[in-house]
Formats: structure tokens, C-alpha cells, sequence
């Protein structure tokens, strides 16, 4: 069965209600050792294809990856991206804002971690945390310092989603292509690997009483993601609402998603000139002898 991008993509006006999307979804997968296979095929064309957008250096690629916790981000990135030229490939965690990051805007700490051309950044969190743990957690934006008449705003989170968006769209002018993953993991699964990980005497690390706390907040989390959902998936930056309970099927059908998006770039490999030929043919002389 094929991995149909657009079943998984929001289109931009459309208005999300995650209950109405699915958290698990008829697997693309017959067993494990067809897993395997299927996922090796795709890591082995995200590499060509890494390549080519390594030697054309032309465009970026900018994944983001949301979710609750325990979703399968950190497993999603590890496997789909294993056969990626570490070179071409740079991955940034953003967690607690420290002390320096508070001082700027909210957009600052992740504009500094931009792919280069030519290579493809992989945001495991990133801005959107301020429209989403932001909101959930007031406390959180009243830390950030800004100015009060921007913290009573009652537009301040319609402001920021304009702030991302305009952001997003100077990025894929100048050639930043843009893949935004929600990983959307069911409650009731999230019980069960949080289960695993105080079982798991190696999984014990995972777990803190935090994780708890915010399982508590689920129905203020959906909110808000729908929110930033209907706000901020646009033609040119696209959310993929990604059904999580399903580790397996997850990193195929976010594989297939990245594999389309690089499939849809112009590139070629640079070619010669004239001048470059001759002196190559040279090169080949002395090789020869």
C-alpha cells in the first residue's frame, strides 16, 4: 500500500480537530522484516537524495517535529535520518529557554540554529514551543521579559502565529523548504509507554514526575495545537498531522513525507565548463600514466 503525503498533510484555512484525526492508522507494513526493508529503501533514497541537495546547494530543508511526550520524536529522527551524511545533516534540541535567549525575541534562539544551504536542519521541538507550552503555561511567557502591554494583548498568540508565518514564508523564498511534523499520539498509548519506561530499569531516565504533571494538562495541550495547527500550516510550510501510536508506521509515512519534498526540488548536479573539462582531462592524464 502506497504513503499518500497529502492524507496526512492540513491544508492551509482548514479547521483541525484532532479528535476527528487518527492516532493509528491501517499499517503500510505486513511484518517487522517488511518494515525493515521498506524503511532501508527510503533511508537509502533520503541519502542520494541528501546528496544531491548537498551538491547543488541551492536549498535547505528545515523539519520540525511537535509532540507530546513520549510520541517518538527522538526514535522518528534516529532511524529515518540513520543514513544520512552526518555533514549534510545538523539536528538542534531546544528545551528551557536559558538567561541569553530570554533577553531576545521569541523567534532568536532558533533563527541562530537555520540549515545552511544545502543541507537539511532538523528542529527536535522549536518556535512553536512558545505557542504551545507558552500558552498552556502563562508562567512561561510572563518570564520572558516583554514589555506588559504585549503580555495583556489578547491578540499576543494570533500576533505570534503572524510572526511565525511571515518568518516561514521569507525562509521558503529564499529557498528554505519547510516540513512540519505533529506527531499525534493517543492518550491512552502515552499511558502505556510511560508504563515502559518505569518498568525498564534502561527507560527509568525518560520518566520524571514533570511528565505527569503535563499528562494532566491534555485537553489544554490539544487546544492548543489545534490552534497553532489551523494558524500556521500553509501551502509553502505545511503541518503533516503524523498518527503516532504506530511507531513504525510513523517514521515510513515521515520518511515518505521528506523523501516527496525533496523529489519535488529543481536540482541537478553542478556541471563543468568548458575551462573545468580541459583541466579534468589534464588531471586524468597524469592519473593515467
Amino acid at each position: 500500500m502506497k504513503i499518500s503525503p497529502k492524507e496526512f498533510r492540513v491544508r492551509e484555512g482548514d479547521a483541525v480537530r484532532l479528535k476527528q484525526w487518527p492516532t493509528k492508522v491501517k499499517a503500510f507494513y505486513k511484518s517487522e522484516a517488511d518494515y525493515q526493508k521498506k524503511l532501508a529503501e527510503h533511508i537509502q533514497e533520503l541519502s542520494e537524495r541528501q546528496n544531491h541537495l548537498y551538491a547543488y546547494n541551492r536549498y535547505a530543508v528545515l523539519l520540525i517535529f511537535q509532540a507530546m511526550d513520549a510520541a517518538g520524536k527522538d526514535g522518528a529522527i534516529k532511524h529515518v535520518m540513520s543514513g544520512v551524511n552526518p555533514q549534510g545533516c545538523q539536528v538542534f534540541s531546544f528545551k528551557h529557554p536559558c538567561a541569553e535567549e530570554l533577553a531576545h525575541d521569541f523567534l532568536w534562539r532558533t533563527t541562530r540554529c537555520l540549515p545552511e544551504r544545502g543541507r537539511i536542519g532538523i528542529f527536535n521541538r522549536s518556535y512553536y514551543e512558545e505557542v504551545l507550552i507558552a500558552r498552556v503555561h502563562p508562567e512561561i511567557l510572563q518570564a520572558e521579559d516583554i514589555p506588559d502591554e504585549l503580555l495583556h494583548d489578547k491578540q499576543i498568540w494570533e500576533r505570534r502565529y503572524r510572526s511565525i508565518t511571515e518568518q516561514e514564508k521569507h525562509l521558503h523564498r529564499n529557498g528554505t523548504r519547510i516540513i512540519k511534523f505533529f506527531l499525534h499520539l493517543s492518550k491512552e498509548e502515552q499511558r502505556k509507554r510511560f508504563l515502559k519506561r518505569i518498568e525498564d530499569p534502561h527507560k527509568n531516565w525518560k520518566f520524571s514526575q514533570f511528565d505527569l504533571a503535563e499528562r494532566a494538562r491534555w485537553k489544554d495541550y490539544m487546544k492548543a495545537y489545534e490552534a497553532c495547527l489551523n494558524a500556521t500550516s500553509t501551502a509553502n510550510a505545511p503541518w503533516f498531522v503524523v498518527p503516532a501510536d504506530d511507531k513504525l508506521n510513523a517514521r515510513l509515512i515521515i520518511s515518505r513525507i521528506v523523501l516527496e519534498t525533496l523529489k519535488d526540488l529543481q536540482m541537478s548536479y553542478p556541471k563543468p565548463d568548458a575551462k573545468r573539462v580541459k583541466e579534468l582531462q589534464s588531471f586524468r592524464k597524469l592519473l593515467a600514466k
